[in-house]
């Protein structure tokens, strides 16, 4: 983002394997903080109602698994054997992450419409029960972590992992790339679930959710013009 991957690469020149894996775990920590994965992120966890840390979480460590997956399949012939994606199909790619983020942020515009994040109660024995509905599952979160993975900035620090001279080492930073980008995707989803689990973060939520579901899918169209070089894009 604005050089800081180049900058934290520079460590890595001419030194020992242990800072060059130091490295790759720095980069695979900085990437869970870009614009394009906070915005797939944010909008799937806050899609639904039931935002627990402890279930924010295991969507974080799905998706974070299927980006991870997708960065070593595609990762690792850039590092074995220099070959890498025709640029039509890198384009393709981030293509798909831009689409996959506007239609996040559509869900989550109309779900906000219809009323969805208005919690009810259904009578049931004696009592009430707050009745929730489940709408985020293991499977999805992998699936947006899938398709995220073949693009994405993450890609950069493939790049900047393929100058290391020695390759068994170049793979091991890989590894410890993705690994990394998913421990931080847990940990960021997690602080999501955590921040609107309380009534007061909800009610503030649903408050702030147009402009949040409208800044992402500005953000997603965006991404997709900077695919094709319609627009900068400085991360």
């Amino acid at each position: 983002m604005f050089g800081l991957d180049d900058t934290i690469a520079a460590h890595a020149n001419g030194a020992s394997a242990l800072i060059v894996v130091l490295v790759a775990l720095l980069l695979g920590l900085r990437h869970a903080t870009d614009p394009d994965h906070i915005a797939a992120v944010s909008t799937l966890v806050a899609s639904g109602r039931d935002r627990a840390a402890r279930r924010a979480a295991r969507l974080g460590a799905w998706w974070g698994a299927g980006h991870a997956l997708t960065l070593l399949v595609f990762g690792l012939p850039i590092l074995l054997f220099e070959a890498y994606l025709p640029e039509r199909l890198q384009q393709g790619a981030e293509t798909a992450v831009a689409v996959l983020i506007v239609a996040l942020a559509i869900r989550l515009l109309i779900r906000w419409r219809s009323g969805y994040f208005h919690l009810h109660a259904h009578p049931q024995t004696p009592g009430q029960r707050e009745h929730r509905h489940a709408v985020r599952t293991p499977l999805g979160a992998f699936g947006v972590g899938l398709v995220h993975g073949m693009g994405g900035s993450a890609g950069v620090g493939v790049l900047l992992l393929a100058a290391i001279p020695s390759t068994s080492l170049a793979v091991a930073s890989l590894v410890v790339l993705a690994v990394f980008t998913a421990v931080s995707m847990t940990a960021l989803t997690s602080g999501f679930g955590l921040t609107l689990g309380s009534a007061p973060a909800q009610r503030a939520f649903v408050a702030a959710a147009p402009a949040f579901g409208l800044a992402s899918l500005a953000f997603g169209c965006w991404y997709a013009a900077a695919a094709w070089s319609l627009m900068p894009y400085p991360f």
